[in-house]
């Protein structure tokens, strides 16, 4: 798995986990504004990015891999951030590893699976070659809010997505369920939404907090589902504010 280290070396660790279909690249945002303040560990994970060539497996196997990324950059642990699918894998470290996430924040988590998953695979599998073509690339970053300035990031990391990377993150998307040990994490964890994303996501937010005791919540105005791309002043000031 492709790891970056960006910032200063001796500040505090902060593990930033991307989102389905993106990559680390879409933490640059962020990483411009953290400067100096934070020692960042950036994965792309596997299926994605410079990590294309090994297909996405499960959850459960990513956040044993990101484990051991942490063990061996982080071992006394980091803040672990994670959007959407990274938010997943963000919870089920903080549930599995507690002793490697110091705080934990969750951005845009589906947290209620999706009635009738195979349906929507199975569209998504007659619909997976058009992720090649560059004109339905763009509508799709533009969906995502990926700013101009990665865009070309997004179609490349876009068309070299395999299917099966494709369908094995979706599929684990839209199954989470809340792992048992989250409700037993004792550290500081803040569950962020954004104020424009569907009902879908506002239920699963409120479902994340009101499992976890002590948990803060926040609804982030003018956004969508993209809040580090569409407010990453904002996103990076809150990391910044949590360490």
């Amino acid at each position: 798995m492709y790891v970056r280290e960006a910032g200063d070396a001796h500040a505090p660790p902060i593990l930033l986990l991307h989102g389905g279909g993106v990559a680390g690249w879409m933490w640059r945002p962020t990483l411009e504004r953290l400067g100096a303040k934070a020692r960042v560990i950036v994965p792309d994970l596997p299926g994605h990015g410079r990590s294309a060539e090994e297909a996405y497996r499960s959850h459960e196997m990513t956040a044993q891999a990101v484990a051991r990324v942490l063990e061996e950059r982080a071992p006394g642990g980091a803040m672990v951030a994670g959007f959407s699918l990274g938010a997943q894998l963000t919870i089920l470290l903080a549930a599995t590893r507690p002793d490697l996430v110091t705080s934990a924040v969750v951005v845009s988590a589906q947290a209620k699976p999706l009635p009738f998953p195979q349906a929507t695979l199975g569209l998504l599998g007659a619909t997976a070659p058009l992720a090649r073509q560059r004109w339905f690339a763009k509508l799709q970053a533009k969906q995502l809010f990926i700013p101009d300035e990665l865009l070309t990031d997004y179609l490349r990391d876009s068309a070299r997505t395999s299917r099966e990377t494709l369908l094995a993150s979706v599929g684990e998307n839209i199954r989470f369920t809340l792992p048992t040990g989250w409700a037993d994490f004792k550290n500081p964890a803040l569950v962020m939404v954004g104020e424009h994303e569907r009902k879908l996501m506002h239920d699963s937010a409120r479902n994340i907090h009101d499992s976890l005791p002590g948990s803060q919540m926040t609804f982030v105005p003018e956004c969508g589902h993209g809040i580090p791309l569409q407010r990453p002043d904002l996103f990076a000031e809150i990391l910044a504010d949590r360490m």
